[in-house]
């Protein structure tokens, strides 16, 4: 569906050199720190800024090659963009149907009724969350194949996230789309995405399926000790604590299994990006 294979770009101090491929049927998260090049890989991926290296294919295309009828396959919202505040729901209804053949009017009215967005009220008078829900909405309401959401449930309490969540997972359910995300909000990704890119200083540091770093990932938590004797060959990162050393495994059961006498814990997202990025290499 979309694929960047080690693209290049310079701002100042900032240099993005990175791969990533999303695969049909995938939900992909881009996890990472503010800074770390999220946006610029979505924004090169949609061919708004130019790469000094690298291509990007969408539909096994490059982005300057793909006809009309694709690129409405394709629904974007962007962190820094949106409606005019002077619009309504009713007059974005009237544009987007104008922009997109594919365009639903009657699933993006109902969907918008559903989230309590107010159809004659200006986006300019919506709460932080309501845009964030309308601009979502609209990118779904004409059955694109590819969904590019950068920060989609900023501004979201937990009941409205949970809610645009539940659209998103019904929205995967034809089986021929891909969508890649991003979220500061770990635990939404945890249990949306298919698989995960970790990205820092504008290089991919850990690709991996959402299950598998769930499930095989882990903290080890060894005194000074332990840590001596430990076997090191399963250790991706370390850092050094008052009572030791805190250890992030991609194997954690091996030491389940072969050093169970020292104190583990179950990996999360959070934890793994926090020692993916602080942590000390071997």
């Amino acid at each position: 569906m979309l694929k960047l294979e080690n693209i290049q770009k310079t701002y100042g101090d900032f240099t993005l050199n990175c791969s990533l491929d999303l695969q049909p049927g995938y939900i992909t998260g881009l996890i990472g720190p503010n800074g770390a090049g999220k946006t610029t890989v979505f924004k090169s991926a949609l061919g708004l800024i130019s790469l000094d290296g690298g291509t990007v294919s969408i539909f096994e295309k490059p982005f300057n090659q793909l006809s009309l009828t694709e690129r409405q396959d394709m629904g974007v919202v962007l962190a820094d963009s949106g409606f005019s505040g002077y619009l309504t729901v009713q007059d974005i209804t009237r544009i987007m149907k104008r922009l997109y053949h594919s365009f639903d009017s009657e699933w993006f009215i109902k969907k918008c009724e559903e989230s309590g967005l107010p159809l004659k009220k200006r986006v300019k008078e919506f709460s932080s969350g309501m845009k964030a829900r309308v601009k979502v909405l609209a990118a779904m309401s004409h059955e694109a194949r590819l969904l590019i959401l950068d920060e989609p449930t900023a501004g979201l309490d937990v009941l409205a996230r949970e809610e645009l969540l539940d659209i998103i997972r019904e929205y995967m359910e034809s089986g021929d789309r891909s969508i890649l995300i991003s979220s500061h909000i770990s635990t939404d990704l945890e249990q949306l995405c298919d698989d995960l890119y970790l990205i820092d200083k504008g290089a991919i540091v850990l690709h991996e399926e959402t299950d598998v770093l769930l499930g095989s990932y882990g903290l080890l938590k060894a005194t000074q000790e332990q840590y001596q004797d430990l076997d090191k060959r399963y250790i991706l990162r370390q850092k050094k604590e008052t009572y030791g050393y805190r250890l992030l495994t991609d194997k954690i059961q091996y030491y389940r299994d072969n050093q169970p006498d020292i104190i583990m814990e179950k990996g999360s997202v959070d934890e793994v990006i926090t020692m993916m990025i602080k942590g000390e290499r071997l």
